[in-house]
């Protein structure tokens, strides 16, 4: 054997495992396809890396959008507070920001994985870089790794996580959940998550860099409303961005869409119109285009003078009850259509993978083949943003550590 146990994957889930898993006296090679650990990690939360959320675990299941209960056990094993105390322990420092999300005080996602390889360092990890994996076979019990280059290695565990599809760049390119597959493992169909949508409507352009905070966005499949939240998103040159358009994302299933922006969600029907008569009574010789600016940012004004079907020369004083009753529709339900996402390029985390059926949540091993696990983003779960789905790779990556 080269090791008892090959990790495959250096990324958070993969580097937890293999810093706790070697902790607990165990020979571990850990084999990366870049040149450099963490690739992935580096560039999460726009480089300063949103380590987890500061909130109850309930509170994680409740930002989970897939298969939730599968992941108590890890969440038990590595909740947050431990982790933030882990990462104290390797010298990382910590800062809790909005919505309970937290971040190296430095805000250098360098420095995660720069703890990260001390973690591994302490129990004597040998991490190989630029070692990509062309092939795993398993005979008589042992795992038999063929790297790219002709060499091989062999151990009687192996630990898997070498992420899904998302970022292809960062090296996440989904030949692991190939030779899941090819070890007979059932795979949930892959989708982007997480990701920014694009619009049929030509007009998004036109608000190309604006920022909505504070709003309301609802989000239907057919008659189905499949998400509803308030917070903050932007307008793109292809459609919308932001807080509010990825986590939609995650539960649009279906290529067509539609959206519903509510830009006054404070503001019922009735005291938006009173709001309205009063700004009307001040601008009561202004043209309809002129006469909105106190109460919405000036380049979405021709956007919901237009969804009201007013002229927008119209003046303020012959505006009637039914036009006003139509730009109170359109403040509190400017529509979108959602044609599809950005892709895996773009997408924050993969949906789908290793179908978690097949995975025992109490040690992440495989319930058909003894000695194989998996961790992070390979498996069919992920969550909201927020750092809910670096916590739940660096929960199964210890779990799968330390069932060893």
């Amino acid at each position: 054997m080269d090791a008892d146990i090959i990790v495959i994957g250096g990324g958070a889930a993969g580097m937890m495992a293999a810093g706790t898993a070697a902790l607990r006296g165990k020979s571990i090679v850990l084999l990366e396809k870049n040149d450099k650990l963490g690739k992935k990690l580096y560039i999460t939360g726009k480089g300063r890396c949103n380590i987890t959320n500061n909130c109850e675990i309930e509170g994680f299941l409740g930002k989970m959008v897939a298969n939730p209960h599968f992941m108590y056990s890890a969440f038990y094993a590595m909740p947050p507070d431990a982790l933030i105390s882990l990462f104290a322990e390797l010298g990382l420092a910590t800062k809790i920001e909005r919505g309970g999300r937290v971040f190296p005080v430095s805000d250098k996602s360098s420095d995660v994985i720069a703890a990260l390889a001390r973690y591994m360092a302490r129990g004597g990890v040998d991490v190989r870089l630029n070692s990509a994996v062309a092939g795993i076979r398993r005979d008589s019990e042992i795992f038999d790794i063929a790297l790219n280059g002709g060499k091989s290695l062999k151990s009687r565990r192996l630990i898997m996580a070498t992420g899904g599809l998302s970022y292809p760049a960062t090296g996440s390119t989904g030949e692991g959940l190939d030779f899941a597959q090819n070890l007979g493992h059932k795979i949930v169909a892959t989708l982007p998550s997480l990701v920014p949508l694009n619009c049929a409507e030509g007009w998004v352009a036109d608000l190309m860099g604006l920022t909505l905070k504070n709003v309301r966005l609802t989000a239907f499949c057919g008659d189905r409303e499949v998400f509803s939240d308030m917070g903050e998103m932007l307008f793109t040159h292809f459609g919308i961005s932001g807080p509010l358009a990825i986590s939609a994302s995650a539960y649009i299933t279906q290529m067509l869409a539609e959206i519903k922006i509510d830009l006054k969600p404070a503001l019922k029907p009735q005291i938006l119109d009173a709001r309205l008569l009063r700004d009307f009574s001040i601008n009561q010789n202004r043209e309809i285009k002129n006469a909105l600016d106190d109460l919405l940012p000036k380049s979405i004004i021709p956007i919901i003078i237009q969804q009201a079907a007013i002229p927008p020369d119209r003046r303020v004083h012959s505006i009637t009850r039914n036009e006003r009753a139509a730009l109170i529709g359109a403040i509190k339900g400017l529509a979108l259509t959602a044609t599809g996402n950005r892709g895996f390029a773009e997408a924050v985390i993969t949906a789908g993978g290793v179908d978690t059926r097949q995975i025992d949540p109490s040690t992440m091993e495989s319930k058909t083949i003894p000695g194989l696990y998996f961790a992070g983003e390979m498996l069919d779960i992920h969550a909201l943003t927020g750092g809910y789905n670096l916590q739940i790779a660096f929960s199964t990556g210890y779990l799968a550590g330390v069932s060893q």
